[in-house]
């Protein structure tokens, strides 16, 4: 195969993020993205330096898209009221893209590639947190906190991981709840 015209590196990882939103990232390959773009594997050389490359890159675009999607949601907000969207704006973005997510990278502060995106959305979240007084550990415990929260529950669930017959969304209500309690000081 000819090395399709117009193929770039963000068209490459979008092959790679329809492919896992169909299969899941286990069925993420560089045979898999080829096929899907129409070229030779050794093609895609042209674009990503390896199949871990193209993770990478995969893992950055979801942060990124998580980032804008929670952005969108809390501008013009404070205090609850943007918490209370950032928490939604990131468990809907799991909902909707739970194989997608699952490609997030877990510490992208430590990772070159993702440092910026992974900091960017740190920052939206110590943003979000700025109107209840919490610096230094404090806000990086709040942090934290809302991270094990959202991702926890929302993980859970894209697995299916809930068999009780209560709603999800009432559970997840009494969370955000308790978080903004603890927030305030109430807990």
């Amino acid at each position: 195969m000819a090395v399709r015209a117009g193929l770039t590196t963000t068209k490459v990882v979008d092959a790679a993020l329809e492919l896992v939103d169909e299969q899941g990232v286990e069925a993420l390959t560089l045979a898999a993205v080829a096929a899907r773009t129409g070229v030779a594997t050794p093609s895609l050389y042209k674009h990503v330096a390896s199949l871990g490359d193209l993770r990478d890159l995969v893992g950055l675009r979801v942060l990124e898209d998580l980032t804008a999607r929670c952005t969108e949601t809390v501008v013009g907000r404070s205090g609850d009221e943007a918490v209370r969207a950032l928490m939604h704006a990131f468990r809907a973005y799991v909902q909707e893209h739970p194989k997608r997510y699952a490609a997030a990278p877990m510490d992208p502060l430590h990772d070159e590639l993702q440092r910026a995106a992974g900091l960017k959305f740190m920052e939206l979240v110590l943003a979000t947190l700025r109107s209840y007084g919490l610096e230094g550990s404090d806000a990086v415990h709040a942090t934290r906190r809302l991270r094990v929260i959202v991702h926890g529950f929302a993980s859970i669930e894209a697995s299916g991981g809930f068999g009780l017959p209560e709603g999800l969304d009432d559970t997840y209500d009494q969370l955000v709840r308790m978080y903004l309690d603890d927030l305030r000081g109430k807990s």
